[in-house]
């Protein structure tokens, strides 16, 4: 299910990001102006917090291989700006509605969080790398639950998705839904720079042709996988598990979706070197059926109406909130 592929990756930043290790904000109007990016109902969200989060959510674009323009930058700047908005007025109105959360609970967050690091030191490193105490991690966990409680209460116990809706997105998407075709194969890979002199592409040919004669005696092709190749998949006989179109390279790709499964190629070259190739299973393009995606997807249009019933939540706080911006534009 491909369902992710519908929403522009900065619209994401939406969703809000409940779970974050930034400088808690302070009640009190003592900071500079230079130091605040918004006042909510008088508590100060400050440029380190800000700038902490801006960073995370680009480095964790940059992680996925995406790195936005500038016009994106700013939509990104506004929306993280709004996310911090959101999570302190929803922090209020827990505390509003009295909300309270066990100690116990925040201390099952902080021994996780410990237990991620191989030392107490390590731990303590990490925290004054963030410009954070234990404290203000406690105090972060503590906000953050409280939030979850909240959201809890007002939202996630009453959203439902049902049969009917379910059935008709998918219906309604079966794009979505399409698996491409594959094929399973195996290879055999001899290595050689496609910068290297001649001689060395000489040698490393012959080598592919020194075992392409052994299979074309009838020797197994796992086998003499696992002997010559020198690539990562030889220890397990040279599989490569299935693939489909664009993930590998060119030559490597034409070459195994042309073949019949048992069929064993000629001299393949890419930039690795040279390949033989033996395809073991192919599968056609299909469309998952209703029934291997209701689940997955009764969860996603879960998590949709989760998101807006958020957005709307907020927008009704913000409606009754004292709201100061002071984020400047670029």
């Amino acid at each position: 299910m491909h369902t992710e592929r519908v929403i522009p990756f900065w619209r994401l930043l939406i969703v809000l990001t409940l779970i974050t290790l930034a400088s808690p904000a302070y009640v009190g109007e003592s900071q500079s102006a230079e130091q605040k990016v918004a006042v909510v109902n008088g508590t100060v969200i400050n440029q380190p917090e800000f700038d902490n989060e801006m960073n995370r959510v680009l480095e964790r674009l940059q992680r996925t291989g995406r790195f936005p323009n500038d016009l994106e930058r700013s939509q990104i700047k506004k929306q993280v700006l709004e996310n911090l908005i959101a999570r302190e007025l929803l922090y209020q109105e827990s505390q509003t509605k009295g909300i309270k959360v066990d100690q116990k609970e925040i201390e099952a967050q902080v021994t996780a969080l410990k237990g991620r690091f191989p030392s107490e030191v390590e731990f303590k490193n990490a925290l004054s790398t963030m410009n954070l105490t234990e404290a203000d991690l406690r105090f972060q966990f503590e906000r953050d639950l409280a939030i979850r409680k909240l959201l809890d209460d007002q939202i996630g116990g009453k959203i439902t998705v049902s049969e009917k809706e379910s059935k008709a997105y998918y219906d309604n998407n079966l794009e979505s839904f399409k698996k491409p075709e594959q094929v399973r194969a195996s290879h055999i890979l001899i290595k050689v720079d496609p910068e290297a002199e001649e001689a060395k592409k000489a040698e490393a040919r012959t080598k592919i042709e020194s075992v392409q004669a052994k299979l074309k005696k009838g020797e197994d092709f796992g086998a003499l996988a696992k002997e010559y190749s020198e690539g990562p998949s030889g220890p397990k006989g040279g599989d490569l598990g299935f693939f489909g179109r664009g993930q590998m390279v060119k030559p490597f790709e034409e070459a195994a979706f042309s073949m019949k499964p048992g069929q064993v190629s000629g001299m393949v070259e890419t930039r690795f070197g040279y390949h033989l190739i033996m395809v073991a299973e192919r599968t056609p393009e299909s469309t998952l059926s209703y029934e291997e995606v209701k689940d997955r997807l009764e969860q996603y249009l879960k998590q949709q109406k989760v998101q807006e019933a958020i957005a709307a939540y907020v927008e009704t706080l913000q409606g009754k909130a004292k709201i100061e911006r002071f984020v400047k534009e670029g």
